[in-house]
């Protein structure tokens, strides 16, 4: 995928909630840089997460889907790119880092992007194994597949310490 690094083998995660009945809701633990899915209260999936590293705090609290979309490309962080859209400068952030002439910004890709408040959201990416992102909890591509199309807009998401 263009614009995201390639990513090691992904940290194993687990789903056995398909055919169960439910109400969902999501719980992140910063702590253990986990996610783990619920219907009716009862766990069915878990996942590794990347979270908020210094500076990027993911923050906690109780909060819901607001919003979704499946090929959400972010408006605040990505690369400079040229006009032939070679990489001028990679991971940069639109409001902290100024744009080269003859450059233009390209929005880091974010797959099955679900907004629980402000710019934060959950969706696939990278996980280096620690807090890393910009305040967005990143899963691994099939786990944010998977959260996507269980949790619909209004799901409860606890993020928790």
């Amino acid at each position: 995928m263009r614009g995201v690094p390639p990513s090691p083998p992904q940290p194993e995660w687990s789903w056995w909630g398909d055919g169960v009945p439910g109400t969902p809701s999501i719980i992140i633990d910063l702590g253990d840089q986990t996610a783990r899915f619920y219907k009716a209260g009862v766990e069915v999936g878990s996942s590794p997460v990347s979270t908020g590293r210094e500076g990027y705090s993911t923050p906690s609290g109780n909060f819901s889907v607001l919003e979704k979309n499946a090929s959400h490309i972010s408006t605040l962080y990505g690369d400079y790119v040229d006009a032939a859209g070679e990489v001028v400068m990679s991971n940069v952030g639109v409001n902290r880092d100024k744009r080269p002439r003859g450059t233009r910004f390209r929005g880091a890709p974010m797959p099955y992007f679900m907004r629980v408040t402000g710019a934060v959201g959950m969706h696939a990416g990278y996980l280096p194994g620690f807090p890393a992102s910009h305040g967005c909890i990143r899963l691994p591509r099939a786990a944010a597949e998977k959260f996507f199309f269980n949790a619909p807009g209004g799901t409860p998401v606890s993020i928790v310490h």
